[in-house]
């Protein structure tokens, strides 16, 4: 896929459909969701730009990422978000037996969300799970890695948080021989399972997405949205001014 850098990330010029059939046809794709906290940490950051740029795909998730891709293309892209990420493949892989696999969260969020996939896909087929205890990237391999990859699993969906999630998933695909596919997709889990509320898409569609989730979780995301948002739109501009 053709990609075009937005600040210092190579975004993918695509739609969910071509993720989703990115996923359910192809073997060893590590899938980044790239958001503004993506991106700016990226630019701040040369290790997390290098790991991001080496996936398979990163897509343009959020509002603002979208927009910025759409401007520099001169065409429109849409947000290419986790949740329509994760709810589309695997409703596509349901003719096709796609095997799924979780890896993240806690157990009493990951059963919840379990449950609501097996009453929206019947026919879809997991097999297992893995919550892990908090520790780092790095030791998350070594502690799981041999387990991983025995799994008989076409897709690992991994819900860590960024940027865990994508060093976990980098670090343990140099260190296996898999032939399994690797989504990093953060809070997926919690708004699939109904522990958090996804924002509507007409909110979403406006940019304000941020909004409801800072609300949820003020302590954590405050940061993210304040200043790394206010970050992205001022790098972008430098990047427009730049190209100028």
């Amino acid at each position: 896929m053709k990609t075009t850098k937005v600040l210092q990330t190579n975004i993918n010029e695509t739609n969910i459909n071509q993720v989703s059939k990115l996923l359910n046809t192809s073997t060893k794709s590590r899938v980044a969701i790239c958001n503004t906290n993506t991106l700016v940490r990226s630019v701040r950051d040369v290790k997390i730009r290098n790991l991001i740029n080496n996936f398979t795909i990163r897509t343009p998730d959020g509002f603002p990422v979208a927009k910025a891709l759409s401007f520099l293309t001169k065409q429109k892209f849409s947000r290419v978000d986790g949740y329509k990420v994760f709810l589309q493949t695997i409703e596509n892989g349901l003719n096709i037996g796609k095997r799924h696999y979780f890896f993240g969260n806690n157990e009493a969020v990951t059963q919840l969300m379990i449950d609501k996939l097996t009453q929206k896909f019947p026919d879809i087929k997991i097999v297992g799970y893995l919550c892990p205890e908090f520790m780092n990237a790095d030791d998350l391999v070594q502690r799981y890695k041999d387990e991983i990859e025995s799994i008989n699993a076409d897709i690992v969906w991994v819900s860590l948080g960024f940027p865990k999630q994508e060093m976990f998933i980098d670090k343990l695909c140099n260190e296996i021989d898999s032939s399994v596919n690797f989504v990093g997709i953060g809070a997926v889990f919690e708004w699939v399972a109904g522990t958090k509320k996804k924002a509507p898409e007409w909110i979403a569609n406006l940019g304000l997405e941020w909004v409801l989730r800072l609300v949820q979780d003020p302590k954590r995301l405050y940061k993210r949205y304040l200043i790394d948002n206010t970050l992205f739109v001022l790098y972008f501009l430098r990047q427009v001014f730049f190209r100028r």
